[in-house]
């Protein structure tokens, strides 16, 4: 049914979560899975050497999220392509899955209060609105 998934990790419980789901998803349907992790980098800063600071240390975050998404693929015999890119998480996650031609875009959601909802929106539900493809979120 899905033969190119999808899914976006940050490195939170539900990304981990949505990759589970992801990959028993993909082994059913014997689909080829990609997961995206993206670097968020300040929208303005004063200057260089704070893009260099937080880009070190997403480097560092991302590098551990990597290699636990990487062992959990491999317990579970399922090849993972993984895709690391600098930017906006919402635009960047939907220009790669538009890219790939995936037919699913999985997703963990954190679930914040109402109030946040709406006032400030998710980032899960920019998402939905964009996606060329089928989004499942999981809280």
């Amino acid at each position: 049914m899905f033969e190119k998934i999808l899914v976006a990790n940050d490195g939170s419980e539900p990304a981990f979560r949505a990759l589970s789901v992801a990959l028993v998803l993909a082994r059913q349907n014997r689909s080829e899975l990609h997961m995206v992790s993206v670097e968020e980098l300040p929208y303005l800063p004063e200057l260089l050497e704070e893009v260099r600071e937080v880009a070190g240390t997403e480097a560092r975050r991302l590098h551990h999220v990597l290699e636990r998404s990487k062992a959990m693929a491999a317990a579970e015999a399922t090849p993972l392509a993984t895709h690391v890119i600098a930017g906006h998480p919402v635009r960047d996650i939907v220009k790669l899955a538009a890219d790939l031609g995936v037919s699913l875009l999985v997703i963990g959601a954190r679930g914040h209060s109402a109030f946040y909802e709406r006032m400030i929106g998710s980032r899960a539900d920019r998402i939905v609105q964009l996606a060329p493809c089928p989004v499942l979120i999981l809280k």
